[in-house]
């Protein structure tokens, strides 16, 4: 399995310098590739793969000083970002859908430099960092990096520069435990609840900085398209959102690694997030929530420590009793189960959780399944 390692590089004004050269050249070159493709195509009907962009980026080295700088591998890189994302645009119109088709990248829409083999343009040397052209940053290596560095990243948020080392840490053996299984259903009034009737408070980290994110936004609105002021008004925007985000993520780690050192089988709803966002009322709380982090770094932290991890059909779980199985049709501002068959009271969440764990053992059929029972 592969798992991610983010750091906080400590630059000084000279790297910061050639950190954003480096980040913009990435970004034209990506443009170019674009128009070219599209110029070929519109033209003479012809579509340019990535041999042929690599065989041009080659030529223009030797001429241009700043694709001169970057590393060839990064390059690459770069360039089969864009591969990618034609291939999922024609993915998008084979299946019917939305296709949604490469656009030209602005400067602040941009933050990524990819290093595709660790060695090769970046390398850790005593505990920093050595860039091709940008020389040793200072680097905060707050835990070890685990198994092996397979590709690097920077990565430009709101002003700071981090490192993401994605690591290969080979197969985890899911093996028996005498942990009890849980199942876990989320939610808005609490961020979740699971099967033994635990209820997780919800932090709503974006509705506490609503105001100060108000007053930005109204601010920036205020700014002239263009100009300095603006651009500065949206840094400030941007770095309430980055605020947000990291106490959410480091929330979301607090959580899940507290169930998984709990429970030896985690069984979780499978959602349709971008269905529910739909609704108008309920999509900033969803979106607060942010249930899709959530359940990606839980099953991440389960994988890495050979918890067995379920995704099982969430359709039904708060309406079907956990008890009977007889169907109880409430409305979501109901928020108390009550079977009239078997007279099972409980908050619907808790029902709904139970059920999550019942579809979950029952589709588990290793050896955890087998070996834990229901607490």
């Amino acid at each position: 399995m592969r798992k991610a390692f983010k750091f906080r590089l400590f630059t000084n004004a000279n790297q910061e310098r050639k950190l954003d050269i480096a980040l913009e050249t990435h970004r034209r070159l990506y443009n170019v590739y674009l128009d070219y493709r599209e110029l070929a195509y519109s033209m003479y009907g012809v579509t340019l793969s990535y041999l042929d962009c690599s065989r041009w980026f080659k030529v223009q080295r030797r001429t241009n000083p700043f694709f001169a700088r970057i590393d060839f591998s990064s390059a690459r890189a770069t360039m089969r970002r864009l591969d990618k994302a034609f291939a999922a645009f024609f993915r998008r119109v084979k299946a019917g859908k939305n296709p949604g088709f490469p656009r030209f990248k602005g400067r602040d829409h941009f933050d990524s430099i990819e290093f595709p083999a660790y060695g090769d343009g970046v390398k850790r040397i005593d505990g920093n960092l050595r860039v091709t052209n940008v020389g040793l940053i200072k680097v905060k290596m707050h835990r070890p990096i685990e198994g092996q560095i397979k590709t690097v990243s920077l990565k430009r948020e709101a002003g700071h520069w981090y490192a993401v080392f994605s690591c290969d840490l080979g197969d985890v053996k899911v093996e028996p435990s005498t942990h009890p299984p849980v199942g876990i259903d989320v939610g808005l009034e609490s961020f979740f609840t699971t099967s033994d009737g635990d209820q997780e408070p919800n932090p709503r980290y974006q509705k506490t900085a609503l105001p100060a994110l108000r007053r930005a936004q109204r601010s920036l609105s205020r700014k002239r398209k263009g100009g300095k002021n603006r651009r500065k008004s949206r840094r400030k925007v941007a770095k309430i959102h980055a605020r947000v985000k990291r106490l959410r993520r480091e929330h979301h780690h607090q959580v899940s690694r507290k169930l998984v050192r709990r429970y030896g089988l985690v069984a979780v709803e499978g959602l349709n997030i971008q269905g529910m966002l739909k609704n108008d009322r309920l999509a900033r709380s969803i979106s607060d929530a942010g249930w899709s982090g959530f359940l990606e770094t839980l099953r991440t932290k389960a994988e890495s420590a050979g918890v067995a991890f379920v995704e099982v059909d969430a359709r039904g779980t708060s309406q079907q009793c956990s008890a009977c199985g007889s169907e109880v049709r409430k409305g979501l501002s109901v928020r108390q189960h009550v079977c009239p068959h078997c007279g099972l009271s409980l908050h619907r969440d808790e029902n709904a959780a139970r059920n999550i764990l019942a579809r979950g053992l029952l589709a588990r059929t290793g050896p955890v399944g087998a070996n834990v029972g229901v607490a």
